[in-house]
């Protein structure tokens, strides 16, 4: 079998080996990254139609592979598209980077909640009042400051996968950072490297804004402490009655709705110089935090899926939805009963740098504080932002309001703990976890539809310079021959295991050749661009039915292991189809699944059941079938 790659991460409480910056320190380290190759234009055209097969019906595939044919002739647009896409790759740092951050994030228009922006549900903390939010919400700040001295100093430890070193410029994208509206496209822009550097965070409490210095006069961070004084201020002057009534406009709902309805909300909101200069910092600032009311009650079984709603959207307008600034890049959440997590704006980064931030924050706030004496010198208030509401703002602002109510009812989330084994299980069966969970899911999804779906599963491409993500695609031939043989009496258990094994393989195998820059999906994105950008019509093989079948993903899955033992969730990419996150540990497995109400053919509890019973289904055949020694 391939032998899985895993990703080492350092440890994170390491200090900075210096407290002084290492300056040139990342740069020589980016520099020293291999680019994102081009694969060769014949390899992606066999592996684009060999991924087709279980999802397409046979007369489709034919048509595809008559297309595919005229495209990768000889002096065929083809060959021409991949020597402009060889010629860019050649004159930029990393042919796909640009692209793809403007198609998948930038120019997407639908609402950055639930469609785009990643939540992170953490465990539930140890504190059920104000001054425990409060205190708790100190040292989060504190343990995010820490973590922010080793990317000012580039003292950041590098992390590795499969003994490669892999890029790190996502680590340096998430701290003062935000994404900014606009008519047909948003831009995201990052003020770390500004001069002056931003020295304050957002707050965000009771629907109200404020700008918190996080340093003191002399560059040094503010002690928990001092840090716990300033956010007793800000809530107790956020708590009693506002003195206007535009004090309490919630303002951050605009944050939630369609982007072309924001890129025109926000000219209207920042024609007013107010308005104007409290946008802007908190565009600036370093991060939000957002201290939210107690969560609705629910069951014991529901709470952490109660809690995902609060990380992804917030529970609509009447619950949190408006303590929030989604454009922000990184949002920490504290809630009054001890919920917290995370909501991130997903075009700066991807999913392991936040978590492996948050794994720092989390280990550092359980450390024991060493006892700091309290700074003699006065602290200034915390700066209430303000707004100006116009008739305009208001109508935005209700309009938004009743968008995102309809978004939050549509959504559903549940998060499971699957706690009958975790990846120890697979492991001792010589088998990639990843791969084991994604079959499991594969098998889950056929029990319920009888058929496989196009599924997305992110692969990182950390391994280049400014990498992302190529696709998994977990459907195979080899998943579904798998699935199909699982439940059918008439086959032996042996053959079953025999299939499984292929499965798990055939995954493992695509999985190393994505993170390798091999994988199909990017380099057909790169050639359909390369067509736009050379001014040709669109190759036939992209207006092909299979073309729009193959990226329709009804699966859409995520491994984003922590060290935390926390989960993070997303909504589905498409109306009909599941959003799957999950966070194997070595015991137990964390789940999101979420699926829209609208559709009546998904239902997010149903494939959380069934997938639990699918894993124990598969541990269940590889512990009664004797097998040859692998």
């Amino acid at each position: 079998m391939a032998k899985p790659c895993r990703l080492v991460k350092p440890n994170h409480l390491m200090k900075p080996v210096s407290a002084t910056r290492v300056s040139g320190r990342y740069l020589s380290h980016q520099q020293g990254l291999p680019h994102l190759p081009v694969p060769p234009l014949q390899q992606t055209c066999e592996r684009y139609v060999a991924a087709l097969e279980p999802i397409v019906e046979e007369e489709e595939l034919q048509r595809t592979r008559e297309l595919m044919q005229d495209f990768q002739r000889a002096g065929g647009v083809g060959e021409r598209l991949q020597r402009g896409l060889e010629k860019r790759a050649r004159r930029t740092e990393n042919w796909l980077s640009e692209w793809w951050v403007q198609l998948a994030y930038l120019e997407y228009r639908l609402p950055v909640v639930v469609h785009s922006s990643p939540g992170l549900v953490l465990p539930r903390m140890n504190f059920s009042d104000k001054q425990g939010q409060i205190s708790f919400a100190a040292k989060l700040i504190a343990g995010v400051l820490d973590f922010k001295t080793m990317i000012d100093n580039e003292t950041l430890p590098v992390e590795f996968l499969g003994g490669k070193s892999l890029c790190m410029s996502q680590y340096y994208e998430v701290l003062s950072s935000c994404r900014i509206p606009g008519l047909k496209r948003d831009s995201v822009v990052n003020h770390a490297k500004g001069s002056p550097p931003p020295r304050h965070i957002t707050v965000v409490h009771n629907f109200q804004f404020f700008a918190l210095d996080v340093y003191g006069g002399d560059g040094v961070p503010l002690t928990v402490e001092q840090l716990r004084v300033q956010l007793e201020r800000i809530c107790s002057s956020s708590s009693s009655p506002p003195q206007s009534a535009d004090d309490v406009e919630p303002v951050g709902i605009l944050t939630t709705q369609h982007r072309d309805s924001w890129g025109k909300a926000y000219l209207n909101l920042v024609k007013d110089k107010t308005n104007r200069e409290s946008v802007s910092i908190i565009q600036r600032s370093i991060f939000a935090l957002c201290l939210d009311g107690a969560m609705p009650r629910v069951s014991d079984e529901m709470i952490r899926s109660s809690a995902a709603v609060q990380m992804l959207h917030g529970g609509g307008s009447e619950w949190n939805s408006a303590n929030r600034w989604f454009d922000k890049t990184l949002q920490f959440i504290v809630g009054e009963d001890g919920t917290c997590g995370a909501n991130y704006e997903h075009a700066p980064a991807e999913g392991p740098p936040i978590v492996a931030l948050i794994d720092h924050v989390v280990e550092y706030t359980r450390k024991l504080e060493t006892e700091t004496p309290p700074s003699s010198l006065p602290l200034p208030n915390p700066q209430k932002l303000h707004f100006n509401i116009t008739p305009e703002v208001k109508r935005d602002i209700e309009e938004a309001k009743q968008s995102m109510n309809i978004l939050a009812e549509d959504l559903d989330v549940r998060v499971v703990v699957f706690g009958h084994f975790g990846k120890s299980v697979p492991k001792s069966h010589k088998m990639s976890p990843d791969a084991f969970i994604q079959m499991a899911l594969q098998l889950a999804y056929y029990r319920m539809y009888q058929r496989c779906c196009a599924t997305y599963e992110s692969a990182s491409l950390r391994m280049f310079r400014l990498g992302r993500t190529d696709t998994i695609r977990s459907a195979s031939a080899a998943s579904a021959a798998f699935v199909k043989a699982f439940d059918d009496a008439g086959r032996q258990n042996t053959e079953k295991v025999d299939l499984m094994e292929r499965a798990v393989h055939a995954h493992r195998s695509y999985t190393n050749m994505a993170i390798s820059g091999q994988a199909i999906d990017r380099h057909l994105l790169g050639l359909k661009m390369q067509a736009v950008d050379e001014q040709l019509s669109t190759p036939r093989i992209f207006r092909d039915a299979a073309y729009a079948k193959a990226l329709h993903y009804q699966l859409s899955t995520s491994q984003v292991p922590s060290q935390t033992d926390c989960v993070m969730c997303f909504g589905p990419v498409v109306p009909d189809g599941y959003g799957v996150c999950y966070n194997p540990m070595s015991d137990h497995i964390n789940f999101s699944v979420s699926a829209f109400n609208a559709c009546e053919e998904t239902d997010a509890a149903r494939l959380a059941r069934t997938l639990e019973e699918s894993l124990l289904d598969m541990r269940t055949l590889l512990d009664q079938t004797p097998r040859a020694k692998l």
